[in-house]
């Protein structure tokens, strides 16, 4: 039992970090205020502009956790789990097309060269990622694919929320550093490039789960 409870653990940190990833990694415009601030105003505004984005989409994988939960009798069916499984996988698919066919830069706002507090950063950041609620539907196409939810469990859902921030502050911690070591020749190509970078693996692992859950490659437990 203790070795199983240690597995568990695990893979709902694993997914955790995938989900906080997924989450932060697009190029919408708190990822492009990111960049801005990190080349015009040095990393560590950037990375705290990372933070206020991480408690935003915190706030929002609660609401959406939350919100799923009610529902968890309704797909502990096996077949209304594979198809909540397959609709998961197809909100992926879709927004990794997405992804990758936008271009972030357009009508972006240039952020100044004021650098301001950390604090006023990290608040304007977190404001900008608030104010849009769609994230709630990646949340919940990553929860339905990887079964995140685990009810009646709360230590390994409050580990898995804090594997999020971590996955979260892992991406914003590594792209601010890419961008401080390439900053003379960072423009706006690089932007688009990340994005496409971006969109092209979220479309890869989301045709890999939904073939994998079609042909019952792998099944994945609530």
């Amino acid at each position: 039992m203790p070795f199983e409870f240690h597995i568990n653990i695990l893979d709902t940190i694993f997914k955790g970090l995938i989900i906080g990833i997924l989450a932060s990694a697009p190029m919408g415009p708190v990822g492009i205020l990111c960049v801005q601030r990190t080349l015009n105003k040095g990393r560590w505004y950037g990375f705290v502009t990372g933070i206020g984005a991480t408690v935003s989409d915190l706030f929002y994988a609660l609401v959406t956790g939350v919100g799923m939960s009610f529902v968890m009798d309704l797909v502990n069916n096996a077949q209304n789990r594979f198809f909540l499984q397959i609709t998961g996988s197809v909100m992926l698919l879709i927004f990794g097309i997405i992804s990758f066919r936008s271009n972030p830069t357009k009508n972006m706002h240039h952020s100044g060269t004021t650098k301001g507090t950390y604090m006023h950063n990290g608040v304007t950041a977190f404001l900008v990622t608030l104010s849009n609620p769609l994230i709630v539907f990646l949340f919940m196409a990553c929860f339905a694919q990887l079964a995140f939810i685990i009810p009646d469990h709360p230590l390994e859902m409050c580990i898995g929320y804090l594997s999020i921030v971590g996955g979260a502050l892992l991406w914003w911690y590594g792209l601010t550093w890419l961008i401080d070591k390439l900053n003379n020749i960072f423009e706006d190509y690089g932007i688009i490039l990340i994005n496409k970078i971006i969109g092209s693996v979220v479309i890869i692992f989301s045709l890999i789960v939904l073939f994998g859950t079609i042909f019952n490659l792998f099944t994945i437990h609530y």
